[in-house]
């Protein structure tokens, strides 16, 4: 997958937020696949490991890592009410929790 410095990086209001999103895509084993969606969309991507990436765009930041071989695991930050932009691009079935700072669940959305 192509990596790219292009997209916007998070917005400094949010760059000491803590992480308030997981989750996961169903039936992907390549992070690469997913990033490059994000790419497409103009974020910019990195990778974060051997098979990770990260992704970022002015209100979203999260990592991409495969787990068991069939499914990617999310978790970074994105812009409460940014939430539903986020799934939309995720595209493929996933989950998405979204917590408050002291780890309280606020909100869950499938896709």
């Amino acid at each position: 997958m192509d990596l790219s410095d292009e997209g916007a990086e998070l917005d400094n209001r949010w760059a000491e937020a803590a992480t308030n999103v997981c989750g996961v895509v169903r039936n992907h084993r390549d992070a690469s696949t997913v990033a490059a969606r994000f790419v497409r969309a103009g974020w910019s991507s990195s990778s974060s490991s051997w098979s990770g990436y990260e992704v970022e765009t002015s209100w979203c930041r999260l990592e991409i890592e495969p787990v068991d071989g069939t499914d990617l695991l999310l978790n970074g930050f994105v812009d409460p009410a940014r939430l539903d932009d986020l799934s939309r691009l995720l595209g493929a079935p996933h989950a998405l929790e979204l917590h408050a700072e002291d780890g309280t669940l606020l909100h869950e959305l499938t896709g």
